[in-house]
């Protein structure tokens, strides 16, 4: 009787795609449904970061990239629509468990953002800033800032980062700078010179990408506010800012406090509410801290006091597990792309042990 059941639920649920791939136009009808997103798009937004590595692996093994629409994408896209930019900007915060797809959420919005013509600021992840620590990470104390830590490599790509989100707005050559930058006593930046010389100093001269970085968010939100742009910004494991220790380590082996790091005064500059034009976008992740004994996913609890205290007031989001009608899309996505074999019943078994968790139903089909 249950096998009947759920192979008329799967006969049901057995479009799984949408045709209609601009995020703008999508609606309540393509919930739970997949759409495929061109490759020079996903090399464009996402070459540098914005999909979980999981994530990535699967696109290669399926031979293309399709994001599923969901209610909380839905939700954050109609408050942006309905938003009046001449006010401070709206804050926003995606939560939930780990695995229900917080970081997919942020990555079909930024597809929108890219779409209605934002200039996009995107952290994929701030934990590979101070968590991640590789034979290649390079930090030196900040020459502009007294008491900081430069991380030059991971700023000069970052800028990479920046350039390949937006070269169709920076190529306009519309967006200037507002004042003079002098970096030393040969190298300047005039008054009025496009924001793509900023951003390619920065990624040409490394020693000076985190100061770079520092100017660009000044004048991204003194464009924005003075009408020359919209900004779209979105930060993934926004509360690693706040968690008390990095990674990094001072040649005196001294940690390094998160607060002590440039680019982490930057981007909490960036995400106050003192500008306009704009909106901002930002996951808490338990996955952006180590620690792995954590009470709640809820923001008051992983943004701790500061970071709390730095967003409020914020409009929160919660992205949640998958729902019926989302399960059985996945597994017939999954079933196309022979990701997912065996009897019909094997949904069903699947639903109670993965609990209808996306990155947990992933997992699980990967040896089935």
């Amino acid at each position: 009787m249950m096998s009947r059941n759920l192979r008329h639920l799967c006969r049901r649920y057995s479009t799984f795609r949408t045709s209609e791939t601009s995020p703008g136009q999508h609606n309540q009808k393509q919930i739970g449904l997949f759409y495929s997103l061109d490759k020079d798009l996903v090399k464009q937004l996402y070459g540098h970061g914005g999909f979980p590595r999981s994530f990535m692996k699967q696109t290669k093994t399926f031979t293309e990239t399709t994001i599923m629409v969901r209610q909380p994408a839905l939700d954050l896209m109609d408050c942006i629509k309905a938003t009046d930019f001449n006010k401070p900007v709206n804050r926003y915060v995606l939560y939930g468990e780990k695995g229900v797809g917080k970081s997919m959420t942020l990555a079909h919005l930024l597809h929108f953002a890219h779409e209605e013509g934002y200039l996009i600021v995107h952290v994929p992840w701030v934990s590979e800033w101070l968590r991640r620590v590789t034979r290649l990470k390079e930090m030196s104390n900040s020459q502009t800032k007294e008491g900081f830590v430069d991380l030059p490599l991971d700023a000069a790509a970052w800028l990479l980062h920046f350039k390949s989100q937006n070269h169709t707005l920076l190529k306009a050559d519309t967006l200037k700078t507002s004042k003079q930058y002098v970096w030393s006593k040969r190298e300047v930046t005039e008054a009025g010179s496009p924001l793509l010389q900023l951003v390619d100093h920065g990624i040409n001269r490394v020693k000076y990408s985190c100061d770079v970085i520092e100017a660009l968010l000044q004048e991204l939100k003194h464009l924005s506010t003075t009408k020359q742009c919209k900004t779209f910004v979105a930060i993934d494991g926004f509360n690693g800012f706040f968690y008390p220790l990095t990674r990094l380590n001072t040649p005196t082996k001294r940690k390094v406090k998160p607060e002590e790091v440039t680019l982490t005064n930057s981007f909490l500059e960036l995400t106050k509410s003192d500008w306009n034009n704009g909106v901002i976008v930002v996951t808490a992740d338990q996955l952006a801290v180590p620690d792995e004994h954590q009470e709640s996913f809820l923001p008051k609890y992983l943004l701790y006091k500061k970071g709390f205290e730095h967003l409020d007031p914020f409009v929160p989001i919660e992205v949640t597990r998958y729902n019926e009608k989302e399960f059985l899309s996945c597994a017939s996505y999954y079933r196309d792309r022979l990701w997912l074999r065996g009897p019909p019943e094997t949904e069903m078994e699947l639903k109670f042990t993965s609990a209808c968790n996306p990155y947990r139903f992933m997992e699980q089909c990967a040896p089935l």
